[in-house]
């Protein structure tokens, strides 16, 4: 018996389907499905590694550029001029030390709050966790950091500076940086979303946290308990723990760096749960 030209085929009943739903709610952050997608989050930090100079003229040179202008901006301004102390430290090393978390931090945010509208035809077309997008565009900002770095060396060798026996805590303060930059990113991600404020407004929520982190001066300004406070600013525990670390300014900053890491948590705890409830409707609004 043949079918009417008017019929729409089906599937037999045994066929198995996959209905994906948008989850509802406060859901749990499905870090499983995460880490089997882990081969596309390295792809897409390839694929934003290799974009991110595109068509420039002097390529990846950028990333020791930026923060070598700032520093001897700030080195003019700050320690010339306005003689901000520099805990004993030359002062172009000083801010230096700092700059380097600091790009990581900036560039991180800058690429991973715009991340998924960047990526909004990916979003309507292929099911994927969205949480990818982010954490690829702060990833590829590590490839800068790590250019800057190897300046800040060259910077230490000609300042006579080595680094202290705390650099095997350096590891960490990296990690404390990146999990600072991912948990803002994170938020401002899902919001850019549906409000592309976001996109004008990180230029200057990344220049006001660039003055209320000590990169052109110490914390050491400030007195207990105001110090320890400021390390709510979880840059504040990155950039004391660098120059603690590199070039052993002032004592060991423990009370900032727990303070700081406890206010990182949080914000890429929350910022990934505010994320996953707002996944419903990237596809929808991006």
């Amino acid at each position: 018996m043949s079918a009417s030209p008017g019929a729409v085929s089906r599937p037999p009943s045994d066929t198995p389907v996959t209905v994906i739903r948008p989850s509802r709610g406060w859901v749990s952050l499905q870090l499983g499905e995460l880490w089997a997608h882990r081969e596309l989050v390295y792809f897409f930090t390839w694929r934003d590694i290799k974009v991110r100079y595109k068509q420039t003229l002097l390529g990846a040179s950028w990333a020791v550029l930026q923060p070598t202008f700032t520093m001897v901006i700030f080195s003019l301004f700050f320690g010339r001029l306005a003689r901000i102390p520099s805990d004993g430290v030359p002062y172009p090393l000083f801010a230096f030390t700092a700059l380097v978390p600091w790009t990581l931090f900036a560039n991180g945010l800058t690429h991973g709050s715009n991340s998924l509208v960047e990526s909004a035809g990916l979003l309507k077309k292929v099911f994927f966790p969205r949480l990818a997008l982010p954490i690829a565009s702060v990833g590829a900002s590590v490839v800068d950091f790590l250019i800057a770095f190897g300046v800040l060396l060259i910077m230490m060798l000609y300042y006579g500076r080595t680094p202290t026996a705390a650099v095997v805590w350096l590891p960490l303060l990296v990690l404390l940086a990146l999990i600072t930059v991912l948990g803002v990113s994170v938020w401002l991600a899902a919001i850019n979303v549906r409000y592309r404020d976001v996109r004008y407004a990180v230029p200057f929520i990344t220049q006001l946290w660039l003055f209320a982190t000590p990169i052109a001066y110490p914390s050491s300004l400030l007195s207990q308990p105001w110090r320890t406070v400021f390390g709510l600013n979880p840059m504040v525990g990155v950039v004391e723990g660098f120059r603690w670390a590199l070039v052993g300014t002032a004592t060991a900053p423990g009370p900032t760096v727990l303070v700081s890491a406890a206010a990182a948590a949080l914000l890429l705890v929350s910022g990934a749960f505010y994320f996953r409830r707002m996944e419903r409707v990237f596809a929808d609004v991006a």
